[in-house]
């Protein structure tokens, strides 16, 4: 089951996705609720979508990111090909890499990615697959991981290069991931959940980022370092994961970092699977990004002046 969240007559509906149409589900006000409702929540989900009532065309309605995480733990330097493309701290593809986005980052379908030059003149992006999360859990191992998984949607990790990357006179490169990867805009969600059921290996997807399109990225997420259930495992050994939460898993090579010697990067052209075209420079106002995640669906955003 796909689940959105939208816009209509001026309120905020939860639904589900069938074909070109919307259907509504009563009494269910969150994605949030949804996922805490646990398995009784979703059967009656289904019935709902299974009966009929309360559908709408999907070309009207508005798609909202469906659902607004509190806390979105990410992991970068998960694809061996963007590894080879950028300028690379000591344990770059050695670890995960941890960093952490808020609700205050997120937008949805549709919604603008501002490009703020008092912040950032280098804005770039990163389609990556997110995780998220259905029963809570610590110390969860990584057999078990994904029974903790609600469903799969997908996040821009939009990044601002020139806050990220760090170089000292010697050549020593290190990451300051907070400037770098937390402001407004900066997580564009959705533009729909698929429940874990329709994807019962998160390792067998493919991956496309185009940019007025352009294909910039393409890789399968088989080619991640750390699997879903090994990211799942390691952000759970800090936190106790909670339902609602998003675990964001890194993205392949192509981004606009491999294009900029300054910093460090280097063109390799993704992984193979498909060739990419040169990213132009870092992302500027009118480009429309499209962030696809096979079985999932495609998010698409423009960029705008702030």
């Amino acid at each position: 089951m796909k689940i959105v969240r939208f816009g209509v007559d001026g309120a905020v509906r939860l639904g589900a996705l069938d074909g070109d149409q919307v259907v509504e589900l009563p009494g269910v006000p969150s994605a949030q609720a949804l996922i805490e409702g646990g398995a009784a929540a979703l059967e009656a989900a289904r019935k709902a979508v299974a009966s009929g009532a309360g559908r709408r065309p999907l070309a009207g309605v508005r798609l909202l990111a469906p659902i607004v995480p509190s806390t979105i733990l990410c992991s970068g330097s998960n694809y061996t090909d963007h590894n080879k493309e950028k300028a690379n701290t000591p344990i770059s593809g050695k670890e995960p890499e941890f960093f952490v986005k808020t609700a205050d980052c997120v937008i949805g379908p549709g919604d603008t990615i501002v490009l703020d030059e008092r912040l950032t003149r280098k804005l770039d992006c990163e389609t990556e697959l997110a995780v998220v999360i259905g029963k809570p859990g610590r110390h969860i191992p990584v057999e078990r991981a994904l029974e903790h998984v609600f469903g799969y949607t997908i996040v821009n990790d939009v990044t601002a290069r020139d806050r990220q990357v760090r170089r000292n006179p010697e050549g020593f490169t290190w990451y300051e991931l907070g400037r770098g990867k937390a402001f407004d805009t900066s997580a564009p969600l959705g533009p729909c959940i698929v429940t874990a059921d329709e994807i019962p290996d998160p390792q067998r997807l493919r991956l496309r980022t185009r940019i007025n399109g352009e294909l910039r990225q393409s890789a399968s997420t088989g080619n991640m370092i750390y699997s879903c259930a090994h990211l799942i495992h390691f952000f759970s050994s800090s936190f106790t994961l909670k339902p609602g939460m998003v675990i964001i898993t890194g993205t392949p090579g192509g981004t606009a970092w491999s294009v900029d010697p300054d910093l460090g990067g280097k063109w390799v052209g993704g992984d193979g699977s498909e060739p990419l075209v040169p990213a132009r420079g870092y992302l500027r106002p009118g480009d429309v990004i499209e962030c696809e995640l096979e079985r999932i669906g495609v998010l698409r955003n423009v960029v705008g002046l702030g």
